[in-house]
């Protein structure tokens, strides 16, 4: 999503069976930017990014993808615009990589269109940049669970989509993947202008990846905008129930959260933000 175009949500109350897991909630998604939602565990970030990716549809209010209703939208346009990577994707049985990873190109095929050469390159391209194309030929149910993330993130890639929406998609992956995967996320919307939104526990891998920060709290938004602005002690308390101190990270000046727990801090420290 260039800058040019639009993502938000209008007053969404979104939930499943009788729950409501997001009660009226207004977000506007920064275009041709990287958005990081953080929260607790069950205070609707995954929710949020379903109806937003139009696989849940709002009890109430609207998703718009510049100025339209999403869930009104051909299914096949909305999935050139927008791809998504869930929280546990599940691939065919016996499905190998390079199949899994073409899967991406299919918005792009009519009923009869040929697979092209764009079609070759757009894959090659995401199986280079996740590190991917050595494990090209090997099953999918073979892989490592960092291994299949990074899989899921080529399919996610090759589908050139300018909305590229993830959730956690630092699952399963060490320290030095999660960083790759920040990276290549952060080129992707450096050298096309991808409009990134995804979904992050590790609240200072967010703040240093994400130019616009959203905090969740009981299915409400509890503060959007600048991560320097948005991740206080204050926020972390209120989000998470966790008293911490908040300074600058020496590498980056970004926020950096240091928690305070009940062992190996000094006494003078504990309760005090």
């Amino acid at each position: 999503m260039t800058a040019d175009r639009s993502l938000e949500a209008r007053g969404v109350r979104l939930g499943y069976g009788d729950r409501v897991i997001v009660d009226e909630l207004d977000l506007t998604v920064p275009g041709g930017r990287i958005t990081a939602i953080v929260g607790a565990n069950a205070c609707g970030k995954s929710t949020l990014l379903k109806s937003m990716a139009r696989l849940l549809t709002p009890r109430s209010g609207s998703v718009l993808l510049d100025g339209k209703d999403i869930h009104r939208l051909p299914t096949k346009r909305v999935a050139r615009d927008l791809g998504l990577l869930p929280q546990s994707p599940i691939a065919p049985e016996g499905i190998t990589v390079s199949d899994l990873v073409s899967r991406g190109r299919t918005p792009h095929h009519g009923p009869l269109a040929r697979w092209t050469r764009a079609d070759d390159e757009a894959v090659a391209q995401a199986l280079d940049a996740t590190d991917t194309a050595a494990i090209a030929d090997r099953s999918v149910d073979e892989l490592s669970g960092g291994q299949r993330q990074r899989v899921w993130i080529a399919m996610a890639l090759a589908q050139q989509t300018d909305v590229l929406l993830l959730d956690e998609p630092t699952t399963f992956l060490d320290v030095s993947h999660q960083i790759d995967v920040l990276d290549l996320l952060t080129d992707l919307n450096r050298d096309r202008g991808t409009t990134i939104v995804m979904v992050l526990h590790d609240l200072n891998l967010a703040a240093r990846y994400a130019d616009y920060l959203v905090a969740m709290a009981g299915g409400h938004l509890y503060g959007a905008g600048d991560p320097g602005v948005v991740l206080t002690a204050e926020t972390v308390r209120a989000v998470f129930g966790l008293d911490s101190r908040v300074i600058p990270d020496p590498l980056t000046g970004r926020p950096l959260v240091l928690p305070i727990g009940r062992h190996h801090v000094p006494a003078e420290l504990i309760g005090r933000a």
